[in-house]
């Protein structure tokens, strides 16, 4: 158990199903999560209403789930060679840390099949059927990972108030995940996270500073409106 006195102001988010009191400042944790939330929605919306002869709205969708996956492969892998090891060697719940690896195991079959199905309906040789498995597959993808997110958040980040300390969070964050990113990443995943992000809650962004919260609002900008010109009118 950490001695440290709690971090003042946890962020909650809308979708956000917890946000436990502790040392460390774990916003970038759940603006990560709201931004899968936001995406699970949108794809698991989308799959049904597109027709499979439409190869450029599929490829366009494609593109889009393809920086998804890549963002939550990132974040999952953090968690497991850096987050959950470091609990585990302090002393953390190992039911609960064997509990959300295995989640993560469960998520990854459903997002090869997705990745199979949009390619297939992006090239032209997927056809109704395949149309209709992806919205299945959405459907099911947005449940398992949205039951985990709120998982992670109640009983994970508990464990992370419980047995960490903010030096030990900025650390792996540091060593773990900020390093699985690229300089050429990073104005993408800059958008992608600040896409429909309340203003008021910029300043939460980690590493947050001027010259970052002007790249995070352009970026989120033409973010939002390439997201409108995708998922737009499949409502």
């Amino acid at each position: 158990m950490t001695a440290t006195a709690p971090y003042p102001s946890q962020l909650m988010l809308a979708g956000q199903v917890a946000a436990p009191e502790g040392p460390v400042d774990l916003a970038g944790m759940y603006l990560m999560h709201r931004g899968f939330r936001r995406d699970l929605h949108l794809f698991a919306d989308v799959a049904p209403r597109v027709p499979a002869s439409d190869r450029a709205r599929w490829a366009a969708i494609e593109r889009r789930f393809r920086l998804f996956a890549t963002v939550l492969h990132k974040h999952h892998h953090g968690e497991d060679v850096g987050l959950w090891p470091l609990l585990a060697e302090r002393g953390a719940d190992q039911a609960v840390l064997d509990a959300l690896e295995a989640e993560h195991a469960m998520i990854d079959p459903l997002l090869a099949s997705a990745k199979a199905d949009l390619h297939a309906l992006a090239d032209g040789t997927g056809g109704e059927a395949t149309r209709a498995r992806l919205a299945r597959t959405t459907a099911e993808l947005r449940d398992a990972l949205c039951a985990h997110l709120a998982h992670e958040e109640s009983d994970g980040m508990t464990e992370v108030q419980q047995h960490l300390t903010p030096e030990d969070w900025h650390r792996l964050d540091r060593e773990v995940f900020a390093k699985d990113y690229s300089p050429r990443e990073m104005p993408a995943v800059a958008g992608w996270v600040a896409s429909g992000l309340p203003v008021e809650h910029y300043h939460r962004l980690p590493g947050a500073n001027p010259p970052l919260l002007l790249l995070a609002r352009v970026m989120a900008w033409r973010f939002t409106h390439r997201d409108a010109r995708i998922f737009g009118g499949a409502r």
